[in-house]
């Protein structure tokens, strides 16, 4: 019998370890983390991040090489300090600070650095649409030679 974890993944496939989840903000303000395991690039706020939330300030058994986001908030209520760190799961139970933002921009300034993390890479950008005399003329104005073969 096969059993599916939080993760979607076959419990087989899958190697747990139990690491230290930091608590970022003051535990009177929200705190919380999560396992990523895609990024919604057409939102720039936390909604981006997918994957199950995870318990902050203790042990949580997470699989090997994820990439876990932790967000917390410290100051006063009506003013909060918002502090967003990512991370890596290393086999041997620690975590690797990967990226940290500060501020309410937080969410969008974490987006492409945890994208890395997850090994997605950036699209190639389509400039098929572009005349070939304006693709020309922008690598000349850049300083580059071009030859039509």
């Amino acid at each position: 019998m096969q059993v599916r974890d939080a993760y979607a993944r076959l419990m087989d496939d899958v190697v747990l370890v139990a690491v230290e989840i930091p608590q970022v903000g003051d535990e009177r303000h929200k705190n919380w983390a999560k396992v990523v395991d895609a990024v919604d690039t057409s939102k720039a706020s936390g909604w981006a991040y997918d994957g199950p939330f995870i318990a902050t300030g203790g042990i949580q058994d997470v699989p090997i090489g994820s990439v876990v986001l932790v967000y917390g908030e410290r100051g006063s209520r009506a003013n909060p300090q918002i502090t967003a760190r990512v991370y890596t799961v290393n086999p041997d139970s620690t975590l690797s600070l990967e990226a940290e933002a500060k501020g309410k921009a937080w969410a969008r300034t974490l987006r492409d650095p945890v994208e890395k993390c997850l090994g997605v890479e950036t699209p190639a950008v389509d400039l098929s649409y572009l005349t070939d005399d304006l693709l020309v003329a922008e690598m000349k104005e850049r300083g580059w030679r071009v030859e039509r073969q």
